[in-house]
């Protein structure tokens, strides 16, 4: 099997943004966790809110990207709504790119 890394996984979650945020989902806090095996690659991964109207396209591009890298691997996408998300998850990046400082969150 081809080598997979977390770095590589996050480069692809780098690449897939929410056309109504200019930011990426990884730097948005939207990946709760990322798990690599011999035979599955798992992501864990949440939504602002759980009527997002982009949902499906969003999970379709993550599984599509990361298929993409995983060498053969399957992908699971699992939708988690606990802990629920919040400004705090998010990179200090995605904070400056959105003019969210500590004051105004």
């Amino acid at each position: 099997m081809t080598e997979l890394t977390r770095d590589n996984v996050i480069d692809v979650l780098r690449s897939v943004y929410d056309p109504e945020i200019p930011v990426n989902i990884w730097d948005l806090g939207l990946i709760y966790d990322i798990d690599i095996s011999d035979a599955v690659v798992t992501i864990k991964m949440t939504f602002t809110s759980p009527t997002c109207p982009m949902m499906e396209d969003l999970l379709t591009q993550v599984h599509d990207g990361v298929v993409n890298i995983a060498g053969g691997r399957d992908v699971n996408i699992e939708l988690v709504w606990d802990p629920p998300w919040d400004l705090s998850r998010m990179s200090d990046a995605a904070r400056l790119e959105l003019d969210l400082t500590e004051q105004g969150w």
